[in-house]
């Protein structure tokens, strides 16, 4: 019965577990999946979009600058009529550095290669220094213009994102390189400032996966090829006006969207790290499981004591008499058992009695059997509040009793059968407004080391008989 009940709490145990752990791992999977799909698709993209958006206001600006710059009838001008009057042209490149806020403006002339500044001529540009290869590059390039980091010739200390744009005559012909210059920490501080605006990482790369320019704070690594868990990415990023990707690195899963800007012939990177809403979820995974091996833990005491509080029951139903509370036949074997040990390790004296209630047939005819049934379980309690509590009762059967006395040798038993008979005689029941006085026949015999179960009662029967011949009301021991 033992084993029995411990399976079942282990089944029980391990289906609470299984069924807990599977809802929580569902439910988890569930809100992680769909919180990435939503990061993947939606969120990153329109703050990809957000971000380019503030990028063409702040960073394109420039290029709208130099553009006009490039196209200004004055400047053409200045430098189809021969470059008269220097300080007309570096009054105008002060202008622009003043009107638009920029750090440095320039113009370098393709005829006599001088180097125009807002503080003057700074100097004529050859092939020779390495400082001056931009405007070769320049000179030589398809397109109207390009974006450089690279440090101002007028302060060698400074590294500046210029705007190098190709300026041609009304006939098409390239007369000359103009632009505007912005600081790259005025840059940077504008990337940093979106990083923190919206929460998620911004830099740009070249179509080399190069790193050109991030915020103040970033990546270490130059290249994208050199992240790890993006490296595989590269080719993908790098080949596509637009992409949206996940991937893992140093545990944390990151998601990023890149998109190619032409006006610089970069790709803008915007990425994130896993977000609040799915460090939440984790959390609440935890807490789920937490809580579900607390309630399992909970239930499985509460089963295993309904568990043991009905199997104590049933043995109570297996072993007790219903109606007086007595033990009943079928536990007299064990019960008897251990009182026969017990005499013999300690070597005292064991006796057993069995009584009758005389002419109960009477009463369950006369009175009914409600009022017989109170009658028992009447004189049952005054019996026990008689013996002691080492001493065993069992209802033998109808209205036969059998108590078994530990530490007790005949006279000593016989006189607690006689002070039995007594107290039951002076009884008087009431019920249902009838009055009812029953009387008992007892037989008593002691235990010999020869005697067994079947001798004992034997013994106690044939004196109980006696004792009924005796004209009942009476107490009858066994002589043999």
């Amino acid at each position: 019965m033992r084993n029995r009940k411990l399976r079942f709490v282990a089944l029980l145990a391990i289906l609470l577990t299984s069924g807990f752990l599977f809802t929580s791992f569902v439910s988890y999977f569930t809100a992680h999946e769909s919180i990435s799909s939503q990061v993947a698709q939606t969120t990153l993209p329109l703050t990809s979009d957000n971000i380019y958006s503030e990028i063409q206001r702040d960073l394109l600006r420039p290029i709208f600058i130099s553009s006009m710059m490039a196209k200004d009838t004055f400047v053409r001008d200045w430098v189809i009529n021969g470059e008269n009057e220097p300080q007309a042209i570096v009054k105008y490149l002060k202008e622009i550095q003043i009107h638009y806020g920029t750090v440095t403006s320039f113009f370098v002339s393709e005829k006599t290669r001088q180097y125009y500044h807002p503080t003057g001529i700074l100097k004529p540009i050859n092939q020779i220094d390495k400082i001056d290869a931009w405007y070769f590059r320049v000179q030589k390039m398809q397109q109207d213009y390009e974006i450089n980091v690279d440090t101002d010739t007028a302060d060698r200390t400074s590294l500046t994102v210029f705007i190098n744009h190709r300026v041609y005559d009304y006939a098409g012909n390239y007369i000359g390189a103009i632009g505007v210059g912005l600081a790259v920490d005025a840059v940077q501080r504008l990337i940093e400032n979106y990083k923190h605006r919206y929460g998620r990482e911004v830099y740009f790369i070249d179509k080399n996966g190069t790193l050109m320019l991030r915020g103040l704070s970033g990546h270490e690594n130059d290249n994208i090829h050199n992240i790890n868990g993006l490296s595989s990415f590269a080719t993908k990023i790098l080949t596509s006006p637009s992409s949206s990707i996940s991937y893992d690195n140093e545990g944390k899963k990151h998601y990023l969207n890149s998109r190619f800007v032409p006006e610089f012939n970069w790709y803008l990177i915007v990425s994130q790290q896993e977000d609040e809403a799915e460090q939440r979820i984790h959390n609440a995974l935890l807490l789920n499981l937490g809580v579900s091996f607390i309630i399992s833990i909970i239930i499985i005491i509460f089963v295993h004591l309904i568990i043991a509080s009905y199997q104590k029951k049933l043995e109570t139903m297996a072993t007790t008499d219903k109606l007086t509370g007595c033990a009943n036949r079928q536990v007299f074997d064990v019960l008897f058992k251990q009182a026969q040990s017990q005499s013999k390790r300690s070597k005292t004296p064991l006796s057993a009695m069995m009584f009758d209630i005389d002419y109960f047939k009477q009463v369950n005819d006369t009175y009914g059997h409600p009022t017989g049934d109170v009658v028992l379980k009447t004189l049952i309690q005054t019996i026990k509040a008689s013996i002691r509590e080492s001493d065993l009762i069992f209802r033998w059967g109808g209205e036969e009793f059998l108590i078994i006395l530990p530490e007790s040798d005949l006279q000593t038993a016989s006189d607690i059968a006689e002070m039995i008979r007594t107290k039951v005689e002076s009884l008087v029941i009431t019920f249902a407004g009838k009055t009812v006085s029953v009387t008992v026949s007892v037989g008593v015999s002691r235990l010999s080391e020869l005697d067994t179960r079947d001798t004992l009662i034997a013994h106690i029967d044939e004196a109980l008989y006696r004792a009924k011949d005796n004209g009942r009301n009476s107490v009858a021991t066994y002589k043999g």
